[in-house]
């Protein structure tokens, strides 16, 4: 047992903004568990307690719900959040996502505590800024620059993440630590066995393509729309894709218009992605950025073929770090169809090496920082 697994007792909180699906947001909840199953008491602290993603806190995890109003609710929580610092005054605090990291920073010092402050980063802040809405947005490099050396600790979730946070923002590269994300949960294969009713994935029927995650500008589901659009006019196959977004007016109109609606399925947010990947034959990742694509990982556990695109950052790192999976140039539909065709009917690739991304080594890189 490791120093900060001995360590058991402290009291731990973790802060973001919301629980509204992501990635990030997944990964904090399991960092959550890991660190109560290692004795450690544990506050979910939200500035909205609001989310598909409310019902899987775990057990013995006391959730806080800052109520900050919805009009930059992450900035508006900071009163509660110092307030809550200085009556519960937890040993160490980890918070997840750039405005919430500064957020938590300034509590810190606002609240005049002692609490360890770590701060993880999990997307490529370059793209951030320049997909930035207003200036707060397009000023986010330069303000992490000027509140994170006051942290204890610094995490980024791919060595692409901290590579092009370090650039975008004059950090010193030294200073960020690169800890993978807890994404394969013990429950994860029986979540994979459950059924899925819809017909489409019942024995016999054409090869299932699924790509899941917010429809969004990152996500690019356009591209792979059209990338299946011209697979399909070869061979039969369907098409899936699991979110919620502002773009899923557009792209059912992009299926209408490219004459695919009737095979491509797009049911929102799922409870149980897993199943749904498990019964696919390639997973695809069609976006232009990321961090560390926690369904890449999620689909690659289950055993299903993976298509990427080459995005920064992360998907190159898993593929080069678990051996399996395809990667595509960003934003080439033709490069796309032919890396799913090939998954189809190439030969099968090798089972991935997972284990920088279960629930033991992330958890205790994590608390060798926090304690």
């Amino acid at each position: 047992m490791s120093g900060a697994s001995a360590a058991a007792g402290r009291r731990l909180a973790l802060f973001m903004p919301t629980l509204t699906p992501g990635g990030a947001e997944r990964v904090m909840i399991n960092l959550a568990r890991g660190f109560a199953e290692r004795g450690h008491t544990v506050d979910f602290v939200l500035a909205k307690a609001e989310g598909v993603y409310l019902d899987d806190v775990p057990p013995g995890v006391r959730l806080i719900d800052l109520d900050s109003p919805h009009r930059l609710q992450t900035l508006r929580s900071l009163p509660r959040l110092v307030a809550y610092l200085r009556r519960e005054r937890p040993d160490a605090l980890l918070a997840a996502l750039n405005h919430a990291n500064i957020v938590a920073l300034a509590a810190r010092r606002l609240a005049g505590v002692d609490t360890r402050v770590v701060v993880s980063i999990h997307n490529t802040i370059s793209s951030e800024k320049a997909r930035g809405a207003n200036s707060r947005d397009r000023m986010l490099p330069q303000l992490c620059a000027l509140t994170y050396p006051a942290a204890q600790g610094i995490v980024a979730v791919s060595g692409g993440v901290a590579d092009d946070f370090s650039e975008a923002t004059g950090m010193d590269r030294g200073q960020l630590e690169v800890i993978y994300n807890p994404v394969i949960t013990p429950e994860l294969a029986r979540q994979a066995a459950q059924p899925v009713e819809h017909p489409w994935f019942a024995p016999g029927q054409p090869p299932v393509i699924l790509g899941a995650g917010r429809l969004e500008y990152q996500k690019n589901f356009p591209s792979l729309i059209r990338a299946f659009a011209q697979l399909r006019r070869g061979q039969p196959a369907r098409l899936v894709i699991l979110g919620e977004g502002s773009e899923a007016a557009s792209l059912a109109a992009l299926t209408r218009e490219l004459g695919v609606d009737g095979d491509v399925w797009m049911p929102g947010h799922v409870k149980n992605p897993f199943a749904y990947m498990a019964r696919s034959a390639v997973f695809a990742l069609s976006s232009r950025y990321e961090g560390l694509p926690t369904v890449l990982i999620e689909a690659l556990a289950v055993g299903t073929a993976v298509v990427s695109t080459d995005c920064p950052h992360g998907p190159a790192e898993i593929v080069a770090r678990t051996g399996s999976g395809l990667l595509v140039p960003v934003d080439d539909d033709d490069a796309l169809e032919r890396g799913l065709r090939d998954a189809l009917h190439g030969p099968a690739r090798p089972a991935a090496n997972l284990h920088e991304y279960g629930m033991d080594y992330p958890p205790e890189r994590y608390l060798e920082l926090l304690l």
